[in-house]
């Protein structure tokens, strides 16, 4: 088991203690803060694309191919995902004055909040003993992260 950075479930984590921090930004504004809201409901949203698409792409598979343990937990993170994804383009087609903008918001929040607990008391400590190369895989998901923000020009 390795601890060091390139560790696919550490990045992993990592990104779920930005996303939630943003989260937090979001619910200290007030409703005045209109502008600040849809910077920081973006930021989120991009951050989420990113992330989903590089579990998608390369550790849910990397999981999967482990063993028939994983088949389910696999396919209910994918759903959760979907439902994720459905929720960030209603939020990215919205103005923070329309109205649910803000209950979106909580609720992909409260979405995210429930994947991530399920992933990380769950899913990383079953993955963490599979004997995978966590290095290996979390460098593929760093590079291919890389590629995904550079290409929305973040």
């Amino acid at each position: 088991m390795s601890t060091n950075k390139t560790d696919a479930t550490k990045l992993l984590e990592q990104d779920h203690r930005e996303v939630e921090d943003l989260f937090k930004k979001f619910e200290d504004l007030t409703d005045r803060a209109k502008v600040s809201k849809k910077k920081i409901a973006d930021q989120i949203c991009n951050e989420l694309t990113v992330h989903t698409q590089i579990e998608e792409e390369i550790f849910y598979p990397a999981v999967r191919e482990s063993g028939d343990d994983f088949e389910d937990m696999v396919d209910e993170a994918v759903v959760e995902h979907a439902s994720a994804k459905d929720l960030i383009a209603q939020i990215e087609s919205m103005d923070p004055d329309e109205d649910l903008y803000d209950a979106k918001v909580k609720v992909l929040q409260e979405m995210i909040e429930h994947h991530v607990e399920e992933e990380e008391k769950e899913m990383f400590p079953k993955v963490r003993k599979l004997g995978l190369d966590l290095d290996e895989i979390g460098r593929q998901m760093q590079a291919r992260k890389e590629q995904l923000k550079a290409a929305m020009g973040a």
